[in-house]
This record gives structure tokens, C-alpha cells and sequence, in this order.
């Protein structure tokens, strides 16, 4: 029993990692974090496998274990900012403003967005999952989904501009 329990738990980790770790990048725009976020996430995983081999869609729980995992990266990391923000606030001499880059790609524009405008457009544009699936992956409702993907594409579109969003857009439908 518990051999074809490891032999099934393998195949899922086969099957899904790649998509976790890529799921954990375009969250976090971080590729170091990214593996060590899958690896958490299927290390929980491994750890109710048991309940969740049973489940409908494991793979939809994955990827909201993942999705809370890089929420809760990314808070710790603008709270560790914000410490040493204030650290260095202290000196005398005056702060210079952010350096800003002159141009953005996709993933620096997706860094800008809130986490949950941020994880709609990924999991609706890059997963290609329905509003459905996604509200389920993000513990929302489908109309949550529906006007933050909306808002995040907007958002995207003011920092991108309306040519190159449209671009992405086409390209999703081409695919």
C-alpha cells in the first residue's frame, strides 16, 4: 500500500512540478524562489497525499498552495524592506527616488500588480485556466476573478501600453 501510494505521489510530482515552479516565478518573479516554493508546496502536498489523492482536482489544490506560498514570500519580503527602509531612513543624507528602468517587460510589469490581480492574469493568461478554475485555485468567487483580471489587464496595459497588451492578449488566443 504504501509503495503504490509513493509510486502515485511520484507521478503527480513528475507530471506538476515544472508547472508549480513556473506558477511560483510568475508569482514572484523571483527564479531562485521559484523551486523552493514548488518543492514546499508538494512537500505539504506529500504530506496529506493520503486526502488528496481522493480529491477531484489535486492539482487545482497544488496550485493554491503554491498561490498562498507566494503570497506569504512575498509579504515577508515587503515587510524585511520596509525594516531595512527604515534602518537605512535614519541617515542625514536624503533618499534618492526609486531608479526606475526604461523599459518594462512582462514580468517586471506583473511585479507592479497586487498579488491577486497579479495571480488572476497569470492563472487566466499564462495557465490558461477559466475563471472557474481559477476562483477555485484562489479561494475567490468567479466575479472576483472576472474584475481583477480585468483591473490587472488594464493596469498592465497603462504600463506596457495598449499595443504590446494586445500583443500578449492575440498571442493567448493564437495558441
Amino acid at each position: 500500500m504504501l509503495h503504490d501510494t509513493s509510486a502515485e505521489f511520484h507521478d503527480f510530482f513528475e507530471r506538476h512540478y515544472a508547472e508549480l515552479a513556473r506558477l511560483a516565478h510568475l508569482l514572484t518573479g523571483e527564479t531562485d524562489a521559484a523551486d523552493d516554493l514548488a518543492a514546499d508546496a508538494l512537500v505539504a502536498l506529500w504530506q496529506r497525499w493520503d486526502r488528496l489523492q481522493a480529491a477531484q482536482h489535486p492539482v487545482a489544490y497544488a496550485r493554491g498552495v503554491v498561490a498562498n506560498l507566494a503570497r506569504e514570500r512575498i509579504r515577508s519580503t515587503v515587510r524585511e524592506r520596509r525594516r531595512v527602509a527604515l534602518f537605512w531612513s535614519r541617515s542625514t543624507e536624503p533618499l534618492d527616488g526609486p531608479d526606475v528602468a526604461v523599459v518594462l517587460d512582462v514580468r517586471a510589469a506583473l511585479t507592479r500588480l497586487p498579488f491577486r490581480k497579479r495571480a488572476c492574469v497569470i492563472l487566466r493568461h499564462a495557465f490558461d485556466l477559466s475563471e472557474k478554475d481559477t476562483a477555485a485555485v484562489l479561494g475567490i468567487s468567479v466575479g472576483t476573478v472576472k474584475s481583477q483580471t480585468s483591473k490587472g489587464m488594464a493596469e498592465l496595459e497603462r504600463l506596457l501600453g495598449t499595443e504590446a497588451v494586445g500583443e500578449l492578449a492575440a498571442g493567448r488566443r493564437n495558441q
